[in-house]
């Protein structure tokens, strides 16, 4: 009898809710607390890592994850030899090993090839439109139109890749390997300028000329205290230019990874036309770049020598044409343009270099030190991979040659063997050799069972015994893989070594040295600067017709000058920064405009406003800084003027302490200070030692109680006191003298 099977319940049908009906969330509105840290250190972190370690950097071999992928996937087509093929070949066979696009991927391929310049030493020989590193707006051709094949060079990148030099990984599918490092036979780590942006930090690594780096290379194999300046003379651009010689600053780029180097672009002179042509730019910047910022000067009035500008780039280099002006000297024309242009501009160096997965920033004797280390362990993976190949081969013709000595006995074990299975035991037990070697005598052809043969195959023995000796001796020796280091070496400067393209300028003339501002108009002007920080420059003829200043509401004027168009005004700031312009950069006025807000038209910091003013001409005279614990610093107004002509100065005074007062001093004055206690003291500035640097402590002037400190500073020939020599002392520091009622009643009436 079947069992009766209980009831169950049917289950009603899921509805939607409707809106307005009453839905309870499971957790809903619950506030999950989690520390910050833990939430970046699971969530941000491995992207961080994954861009510093897998995509940014490059590592010792030279070469970023994209490049080695790319370069790999054209060796393995055979492009190393033979002819160019699609560039679209190259980026769909690329992506077996590089999934991120194929516009990543040729924008790759593109920065490696001889076509587009940015390299000096390019992987990739190319034909067609690859653009041009040296021009902003020059695009590049698309992969269909273009083609490409590998450069003779990159048989330094591939050598021995086949013989375990290096190690190989999965590709992100698994369905094929690609190398770790590329086994390069040179430092192509500063063959060529690289530039990485990571997360948290950068790389900006120089090229250097390959000749020069080789034989630097070598020397410090032979020496590790070798100095690096006396080979490697400086940086090498693919663009050329001119490299401003600074020793000590290279020196600091060679030990330390960072520094920079000063690149102005080369220029000729045609007399007969009156023209300047530049043919060769630093590489930090672009042809558009530069008349971009020509434009600019010419159009504010900066540049009055130019006529005309032109770019006459074509498929003979570079060319950037001025036409001057008739009587204009090409040559100041060009050191102002170095100055005010990125006609000169710095290479700004970072040698962040992956080691073993870990970032590094090193110079170029730490970085030649690792790379001779990596390749060190090429040539000996190498050597150990051709130990194991000619021990295998020799052991192999040691059982050869055991049965060629009786190749009677050997052919009646075979042919007495009823058993195919049988045939190599038999010929293990007749003549004493192993299954590997009865492998390989039991696969010898009938035809090879004769003299010629067997003379051939003994002699080889004795050769194979010699190179093993040999390759032990090798890996035994640490200085004979440095010798064939230093030897291969050798043999790529032979072969690729090319003349420098940047030419050093070791001595600079002094007129280029000392840089000069522009002649700008001279003729008097009335300059005014607010409560609220506007600022204007009235003239004369102006300023008669109507001196009633328009200001904003509850603003007041703080400082009037009188001076001429082409002085210079110091604005100090209540963040130790001085910010230097020139009278004439403030377009003229009326005093019924408001003027120009002044932290804005500087680029001022944010909440940073000026406390001082100041107007000069020669720089003639000090600038007096006085503390509230008591100190004062006299600088020379000549400290602020910069050969460069910086508009923005930091550590324009000391920030240690709090500021009391500013004053300028014109010449040697005697100052009255007034202290929270009650006190003054009259200090002559000649009993102020003079400081050079501007961001001085200072000297002890007053000394104070506990808790008071310096109120005021005034000149002071502006007080009237009844016994001034009260208040002066020989020596300083000094406390100075309690104020006198009629004195305080002096101070209160000014």
């Amino acid at each position: 009898m079947a069992k009766k099977q209980p009831k169950t319940k049917k289950r009603a049908p899921l509805q939607r809710p409707q809106l307005g009906d009453d839905v309870e969330i499971l957790d809903a509105g619950s506030v999950i607390e989690s520390r910050i840290t833990q939430t970046l250190e699971s969530n941000y972190m491995p992207y961080a890592m994954s861009v510093i370690v897998s995509r940014a950097l490059p590592e010792i071999d030279g070469f970023k994850p994209a490049h080695r992928k790319l370069l790999y996937t054209m060796y393995q087509m055979g492009l190393l030899k033979g002819a160019r093929t699609k560039s679209a070949n190259i980026v769909g066979s690329t992506m077996h090993l590089n999934p991120h696009g194929d516009q990543a991927i040729y924008d790759t391929l593109v920065r490696l090839s001889r076509g587009n310049e940015s390299l000096l030493l390019p992987y990739v020989s190319s034909k067609g439109n690859f653009g041009k590193a040296y021009s902003r707006d020059m695009a590049y051709a698309a992969s269909r139109y273009t083609e490409a094949k590998l450069e003779d060079v990159c048989r330094e990148l591939f050598a021995d890749i086949d013989r375990d030099t290096v190690d190989f990984v999965d590709n992100y599918d698994a369905t094929t390997t690609e190398p770790t490092l590329l086994p390069v036979t040179f430092p192509t780590i500063l063959a060529n300028n690289t530039l990485g942006i990571a997360v948290g930090m950068a790389s900006n690594i120089c090229s250097f000329n390959l000749a020069e780096l080789c034989e630097t290379t070598i020397s410090l194999l032979r020496d590790e205290k070798h100095n690096l300046l006396s080979t490697l003379k400086a940086p090498d651009f693919v663009g050329g230019g001119l490299i401003l010689y600074d020793e000590e600053e290279l020196r600091r780029i060679y030990e330390t990874g960072r520094g920079s180097v000063r690149v102005r672009a080369r220029y000729e002179y045609d007399r007969e036309n009156n023209m300047i042509e530049i043919t060769q730019i630093p590489p930090t910047t672009t042809v558009e770049a530069i008349m971009d910022k020509i434009a600019e000067l010419v159009k504010a009035g900066k540049l009055r020598e130019i006529s005309e500008m032109r770019d006459e780039t074509d498929l003979g280099g570079l060319k950037l044409t001025l036409d001057l002006k008739r009587g204009q000297d090409p040559d100041k024309l060009m050191g102002r343009l170095f100055r005010m242009t990125p006609l000169e501009d710095s290479f700004s160096c970072n040698f962040n270099v992956l080691i073993a997965g870990q970032p590094r920033v090193m110079g170029v004797r730490e970085i030649l030190t690792e790379w001779a280390a990596f390749r060190a362990d090429c040539v000996r993976r190498r050597t150990y991979f051709d130990l194991q190949g000619k021990e295998k081969r020799l052991h192999l013709l040691e059982g050869l040659e055991v049965i060629l000595l009786d190749i009677d006995k050997a052919i009646r074990i075979v042919r007495e063997t009823e058993e195919d299975a049988e045939v190599v035991p038999n010929l293990m037990i007749g003549f004493g050799i192993d299954r590997v070697q009865g492998e390989y005598v039991a696969e010898i052809k009938l035809r090879h069972l004769n003299r010629e043969y067997i003379l051939k195959r003994t002699e080889e023995i004795a050769g194979l015994k010699e190179e093993i000796a040999a390759l032990r001796d090798v890996l035994e020796h640490p200085s004979k893989i440095k010798k064939i280091i230093i030897g291969e070496l050798g043999e790529v400067s032979k072969k690729y070594a090319q003349p420098r393209r940047s030419e050093i300028l070791y001595d600079i003339p002094q007129a280029e040295q000392e840089e000069t501002e522009p002649e700008m108009p001279d003729y008097p002007v009335t300059v005014f600067y607010t409560e609220e920080g506007y600022f204007k420059k009235i003239t004369p003829a102006s300023l008669r017709m109507s001196s009633e200043q328009r200001l904003k509401d509850g603003d007041s004027v703080r400082y009037e000058f009188e001076t001429k168009n082409n002085a210079w005004l110091l604005f100090f700031t209540n963040k130790a920064q001085v910010y230097k312009c020139r009278v004439g950069d403030f377009a003229d006025t009326k005093a019924s405009a408001m003027g120009e807000y002044l932290p804005a038209k500087l680029g001022m910091e944010e909440g940073e406003t000026p406390i001082f003013v100041t107007v000069t001409e020669d720089y003639h005279g000090h600038m007096l800084f006085v503390f509230q614990n008591g100190k004062a610093a006299k600088i020379p107004l000549s400290s602020y003027e910069t050969k460069q002509n910086r508009r923005k100065l930091v550590g324009a005074y000391s920030d240690k302490a709090e500021l009391a007062a500013i004053r300028e001093l014109p010449q040697e004055a005697e100052l009255a200070i007034q202290t929270s206690g009650g006190r003054m003291l009259l200090v002559h500035s000649t009993q102020i030692p003079e400081k050079t640097t501007r961001n001085s402590i200072g000297v002890s002037v007053i000394t104070l109680k506990k808790n008071a400190r310096i109120t005021s500073v005034k000149m002071a020939d502006d007080l009237e006191l009844a016994n001034p020599h009260r208040y002066r002392v020989r020596t300083l520091p000094a406390a100075g003298a309690l104020l006198r009622t009629e004195d305080v009643a002096e101070q209160i009436s000014l």
